[in-house]
């Protein structure tokens, strides 16, 4: 399926700064896909051809690593995928799954560097958010092997409610082994650490629900470690 780049709701500020003469290409050079919950968008080992940009929904970056899975980022449209892969090796570094149901748009990856080409201002928020994102990694990387799994899960959730749901009541996307590979500790611990939040009145586990009650405790245990 095809839409419209130019009245595309799901633009990103990236797309906007296209001419239209370059936006006019890519309405003609990219396809949408629909993925269901727990579908692979992207292979870890296979061939880069394309670019991909998360229109609707969730995913998970994730690395196979030579002894486990390890989960790098949760991701919410709008936003680009594999873009350091694309540009950097041609074959995919990383997987990405959908975690709830999502849309994606693969544009072809001789156009989009063209794109680069010719649009000053598209190619300049291009490397903005490449750069932003090398320098969350290393940020993130820093908070996983300096914090304790109190301080790494305290984050996890304050990441859900702000960035993720942009609410303190949400539920959780993710399983509790998946939040353990998220912050390297196992899922025992992650089940410890909410129990212990929920009787310490910081917040409410009921299922896959939670619910932020004393932010401002959660944010100290996140900054503490």
């Amino acid at each position: 399926m095809n839409h419209d780049c130019k009245h595309c709701p799901f633009n990103s500020r990236v797309i906007n700064s296209i001419n239209d003469d370059s936006l006019e290409k890519l309405n003609s050079n990219h396809i949408t896909v629909s993925f269901n919950k727990g579908n692979t968008i992207i292979k870890q080992g296979t061939f880069s051809t394309n670019v991909a940009f998360l229109r609707t929904g969730l995913v998970k970056v994730h690395i196979t690593g030579p002894y486990h899975e390890q989960i790098v980022k949760i991701k919410k449209a709008p936003t680009f995928l594999g873009l350091p892969t694309t540009f950097g090796n041609k074959i995919n570094q990383y997987s990405v799954t959908a975690i709830t149901d999502a849309e994606v748009c693969f544009i072809d990856v001789e156009i989009f560097k063209d794109l680069l080409k010719n649009n000053d201002k598209f190619a300049f928020e291009i490397i903005l958010e490449l750069c932003q994102y090398e320098l969350e990694s290393f940020r993130k990387c820093a908070s996983r092997t300096q914090k304790q799994s109190r301080g790494n899960i305290a984050g996890v959730l304050l990441d859900f409610s702000d960035l993720i749901f942009e609410s303190e009541d949400f539920l959780c996307p993710i399983t509790q082994s998946e939040i353990g590979d998220l912050v390297d500790t196992t899922r025992e611990s992650v089940s410890r650490i909410l129990t212990e939040f929920d009787k310490e009145k910081i917040i409410s586990v009921k299922g896959k629900n939670i619910q932020i009650l004393n932010k401002n405790s959660l944010e100290r245990i996140s900054k503490k470690g």
